[in-house]
């Protein structure tokens, strides 16, 4: 589904978040504390625009995702690209100062296996931040969120993606994910210490932050 999306992926998202997704790769940036001197691993991090991003920070990162064709459809980004499955990380043990997934984590097959994975190979006391999206914090703003999701999303795609259907699935996996407390509650599951998370446009993306115990 990834790989036959991937050609048109990036321009989609600015659509379909009206140009916010620009501001939710800063956030995660400014969230991670990263500076010259970290490794960081971007997971899920599709295109590489996010790296990119991330990278920024004069930080060494590295962009992981399981789809090949979502990792070529972003070759002309400057940055090191490996093939991954996030239930199965090919890297050793604490390689990285931190590492971050954004709008990904839905996609992992075992939620909390994907976030085990990822304190493997961060270092003692390195961080987590996974942005994802979440559930609006206003009632009246979260219905008319909802149907834009269901009804409005899927249209929007349809004209703008190189594969319409596919977002489809993407309306109906952000209805059936966690809300920020029980994701904060599966990344301490996970072994994370000092979960915290942050709302960004009024709930529709939250940041989650967390560290790995040293």
């Amino acid at each position: 589904m990834f790989d036959a999306v991937a050609r048109r992926y990036d321009i989609t998202n600015t659509v379909l978040s009206m140009g916010q997704d620009r501001s939710w790769r800063r956030a995660t940036r400014s969230a991670l504390r990263i500076g010259p001197g970290d490794a960081v691993l971007d997971l899920a991090a599709g295109t590489a625009v996010s790296t990119v991003e991330l990278a920024k920070s004069g930080s060494w990162c590295v962009a992981c995702d399981f789809s090949v064709g979502m990792l070529k459809a972003g070759a002309q980004r400057d940055v090191p690209k490996v093939a991954g499955d996030a239930t199965k990380l090919p890297f050793g043990d604490d390689a990285f100062d931190a590492v971050t997934i954004s709008f990904g984590l839905r996609n992992v097959v075992d939620t909390v296996a994907g976030l085990k994975e990822m304190a493997r190979v961060t270092k003692p006391g390195g961080r987590l931040v996974v942005c994802e999206f979440s559930t609006p914090t206003v009632p009246l703003f979260s219905t008319v969120y909802k149907e834009y999701l269901m009804r409005a999303l899927p249209a929007m795609a349809r004209v703008v993606s190189s594969d319409g259907e596919s977002y489809e699935y993407l309306a109906e996996s952000i209805r059936a994910w966690p809300d920020q407390a029980a994701l904060a509650h599966r990344i301490g599951e996970a072994g994370w210490s000092a979960v915290r998370w942050r709302n960004l446009t009024g709930g529709i993306v939250a940041l989650h932050a967390a560290v790995k115990p040293a």
